[in-house]
């Protein structure tokens, strides 16, 4: 049975957050004298209104939660925080709600995908309000990656489970305490990478909320030319910090607490590493050959592209989809992969692609050993019948997804490039697409409300690792 009282009084707690978070921007629109002080004002009021409504009904003295609740509360959490989260925009005068939602659910994922434009004179509370948006969804993705996720066995991510993933009464203090140390790393690694932006040539205001978006692998820039507006070296702090923002945050902390070298002993790492310079690698020559491109210029050029697309950031440098054939096809296999479990990213994740490889090498060896007993193991841990299971059905229901939301754009009026590569960028959240329309030199403004209301759920699912909201449809769920 749901236990309604429960999730009321943790949704308002979010609430209540977002509510304070809300203070932000507001405090920048009164230091800038700018028209959005009211939005604010009144959208921190509603939303603090119905927090305090949703904490008093749900409040008592003690509660626990089941699987069932723990898989409604967190689909719920990140549809209902970005239906409030987007009332800044929505009262922003030329934002309908249609786009609102669009653009604070691209936020929250971390996304990126976007409908504005005009950001070098837009609001600076607006734009900080889009960066703090993605920078709150890639601290809140991270822990649920590490504490809920593998708790619920979504996807294959058992393999991750730890101590404050078991949802026992003694794992919770253990759970809460992971949490706070991952969000001082979270943040001690925000600060670095603005102070690294504001020595490479940005300004204060530009450092601090690309830093936010870079380590969130968020993508919303405070330019409509995106990272092509600011120095060179600044382009280069932004591909280090993305590519460690596509890290797990957890090895990170584990690295500093322990001071070993972690991060570098995980065979996913291992892999997301030698993925991001193969590929940057053979696309620099690629262009130096074909395009007559400095080759130090070309491994700029590709090292960001391939990082941003790989770790789901979606900053725009140039249109990659200029640079031909092999490139184009070559990004849209990126687009697919994402980085490591637990970090911002999203797509499939490096981990899986890797145990996929395993069970197609061993299934190749039972081939010719048909009695032979193989033992699949990860990180130097036994992969099970069921978490390759998990991984299969997540694959294939991200695929469906995928294709799902292609035929409604297409339905829409779509041209075919648009709606395939849009479906994918939405559902793997790395935010550009590939065409004139949606691709690094476009936006989702044009597209028709269907479409933009389709992309964003997708963004959802896609965040939330797909079955965390496909469980959700079964009718075995809402069977007491």
């Amino acid at each position: 049975m749901l236990n309604i009282r429960p999730l009321l009084f943790i949704l308002g707690t979010f609430l209540s957050m977002m509510a304070g978070f809300m203070l932000l921007p507001l405090f920048f629109a009164l230091i800038y004298g700018e028209e959005t002080v009211g939005a604010f004002m009144l959208s921190a009021l509603i939303t603090g209104t119905v927090a305090s409504m949703c904490i008093h009904s749900g409040q008592r003295k003690q509660f626990k939660l089941n699987i069932r609740d723990m898989f409604l509360l967190t689909s719920l959490t990140w549809l209902i925080v970005s239906l409030f989260a987007a009332m800044p925009f929505t009262l922003y005068h030329g934002i309908g709600y249609t786009d609102a939602f669009f653009e604070t659910m691209s936020g929250v994922t971390t996304t990126g995908s976007t409908v504005l434009s005009g950001l070098d004179n837009m609001a600076h509370s607006i734009l900080m309000w889009r960066s703090l948006l993605q920078w709150l969804g890639g601290i809140g993705f991270i822990v649920m990656a590490v504490a809920i996720l593998p708790f619920l066995n979504v996807g294959g991510m058992r393999l991750f489970r730890t101590e404050s993933s078991d949802w026992g009464d003694k794992a919770v203090p253990r759970t809460r305490s992971m949490a706070k140390n991952l969000f001082w790393v979270y943040i001690l690694l925000t600060i670095m990478c603005a102070i690294s932006y504001h020595i490479a040539g940005m300004n204060w205001f530009d450092a601090i909320n690309h830093a936010m978006t870079t380590l969130s692998t968020g993508g919303y820039s405070t330019s409509d030319k995106s990272m092509s507006n600011f120095s060179h070296g600044a382009q280069w702090v932004g591909t280090v910090f993305m590519a460690a923002g596509g890290l797990p945050l957890l090895l990170f902390m584990q690295t500093i607490s322990q001071r070993s070298m972690s991060v570098w002993k995980d065979a996913q790492v291992r892999g997301y590493i030698m993925l991001l310079i193969t590929v940057s690698m053979v696309l620099a020559v690629w262009l130096w050959y074909t395009r007559d491109v400095a080759f130090n210029d070309a491994i700029r050029l590709t090292s960001f592209n391939v990082v941003s697309v790989v770790t789901t950031t979606g900053y725009g440098l140039t249109d990659y989809g200029t640079w031909g054939g092999f490139s184009y096809v070559v990004f849209l296999f990126l687009m697919l992969v994402g980085g490591c479990s637990g970090s911002t990213a999203g797509g499939i994740k490096i981990f899986r692609f890797q145990i996929a490889l395993s069970v197609m090498r061993e299934q190749l060896k039972l081939q010719f050993h048909p009695n032979g007993v193989f033992r699949q193991t990860y990180n130097n841990r036994p992969v099970s019948d069921d978490i390759v299971r998990s991984i299969v059905t997540f694959s294939l229901l991200f695929l469906g997804v995928i294709v799902a939301i292609a035929f409604i754009l297409v339905l829409t009026g779509l041209d075919p490039m648009t709606s395939i590569s849009g479906s994918i960028t939405a559902v793997t959240n790395v935010g550009p697409g590939l065409g004139p329309v949606v691709g690094p030199s476009g936006n989702f403004s044009s597209l028709p409300d269907i479409a933009k209301w389709s992309l964003a759920i997708g963004m959802l699912l896609g965040r939330l690792e797909i079955l965390t909201v496909a469980v959700l449809f079964h009718p075995s769920f809402w069977k007491y």
